[in-house]
């Protein structure tokens, strides 16, 4: 999984943001489809699933400054994108551990 630093201001497939507004603020999201320069559709992997994706506008996220490439290139050519793929690809990128049984 290719993670890249970006600081564009435009939403793209693949990068990952922050919520900054609403019950979800400061939850971290991979933008799924940009359904147009205003709103966008986000998935976590884990609450907020590919199947249901949430829409939101660009306004109330704020870019993290990481791009998953790899999620990003099938996302937008239609290839399968599993949930834990993109729960996983979050976390690397934003750096949080991963919880395992123990620790739960």
């Amino acid at each position: 999984m290719d993670i890249e630093k970006k600081t564009d201001s435009s939403p793209r497939v693949g990068m990952v943001v922050s919520s900054r507004m609403g019950r979800d603020k400061d939850k971290f999201f991979l933008v799924a489809a940009v359904v147009s320069p205003e709103f966008i559709m986000l998935v976590d992997g884990k609450y907020r699933k590919l199947n249901k994706p949430k829409l939101k506008r660009w306004k109330h996220v704020k870019f993290s400054g990481q791009t998953i490439e790899g999620i990003a290139a099938k996302l937008e050519t239609g290839k399968k994108v599993f949930d834990s793929e993109v729960y996983k690809g979050i976390k690397k990128a934003v750096g949080i551990k991963e919880e395992t049984s123990e620790e739960k």
